[in-house]
């Protein structure tokens, strides 16, 4: 068996692209070894993000230059502006459909809210009736953080103080 080659799975470690097994397997070596060798090596994965907006640069780079290349034109090459206004564009219009989706899905999550208010829990239904409770406030919830997220409220603040169904009922009973 061959000798792993430690400063290329550290590389690939640190890259954070591949999963720790994947690169196991890539090499010829356990996951266990390599965690074992990145915790008493120190090794982190702190490229990952460095790795992302490289790509998501070169992904433009090659869109525009491709459009070039479509266009004949070899000389006319663009800003780096002009790209990140393209970009921008891009994804602008990417949220603002994210934002009809969602108001889409939150019209549907108060017709079932709706719905249960005004059903009447009986000893046979109770159960269905629960459930379809459940996965409304599940809908709900995944509903508001969805909204909060495409429109950039607490963009920053990854952890908020609704963790829980409950802390997230009381949130919005309050307003």
């Amino acid at each position: 068996m061959a000798k792993p080659d430690w400063e290329a799975i550290e590389s690939a470690y640190r890259a954070g692209s591949l999963s720790i097994r994947e690169i196991a397997s890539k090499h010829g070596v356990s996951d266990t070894a390599i965690r074992k060798r990145a915790s008493s090596n120190g090794w982190q994965r702190d490229l990952a993000d460095k790795v992302k907006k490289v790509t998501r640069t070169k992904l433009v780079r090659s869109e525009v230059r491709s459009e070039v290349r479509k266009a004949g034109s070899q000389s006319e090459v663009r800003t780096d502006e002009e790209i990140i206004e393209q970009a921008a564009s891009e994804a602008a219009e990417v949220v603002l459909g994210h934002r009809v989706d969602l108001a889409r899905w939150r019209g549907i999550a108060n017709k079932l809210g709706n719905f249960l208010e005004d059903v009447e829990f009986t000893e046979e239904n109770h159960t269905s009736l629960s459930r379809s409770l459940v996965a409304g406030v599940d809908a709900q919830i995944k509903v508001i953080k969805a909204e909060r997220e495409a429109y950039n409220i607490d963009s920053g603040n990854k952890s908020t103080s609704t963790d829980s169904i409950s802390d997230l009922m009381d949130e919005l009973s309050k307003g």
